[in-house]
């Protein structure tokens, strides 16, 4: 058996990782991935990096659960409008092809 560099490499646990890749960002930035539908808000009461570790779980309850409260959904045309007009800065994280956001 060979080993590769790749197996001696730690893993490292998701909630690091996640939250290494999260980052702010302008939403004039997000502006072409909202266009093509795959910005997702987070509500500010949630912590943005658990929503992202659940979708990366695939736990669909409690996705459905929040987006059922309105705490995770697509990004609204309102909210986008408000978001450039006042050239807002977001917190994301990307988690394909979904990029979440939550203004603070």
């Amino acid at each position: 058996m060979t080993s590769t560099q790749d197996d001696n490499k730690p893993q490292v646990p998701l909630a690091t990782k996640l939250n290494l890749e999260t980052a702010q960002i302008s939403w004039k930035e997000l502006e072409p991935h909202f266009a093509g539908g795959n910005v997702i808000a987070v509500d500010k009461g949630l912590d943005l990096l658990l929503v992202a570790e659940q979708i990366v779980a695939d736990n669909t309850d409690i996705i459905k659960q929040w987006m059922s409260e309105g705490k995770v959904a697509q990004v609204a045309d309102d909210q986008a409008l408000s978001w450039s007009n006042d050239n807002a800065l977001l917190w994301a994280v990307v988690i394909k092809p979904w990029i979440l956001v939550q203004q603070r």
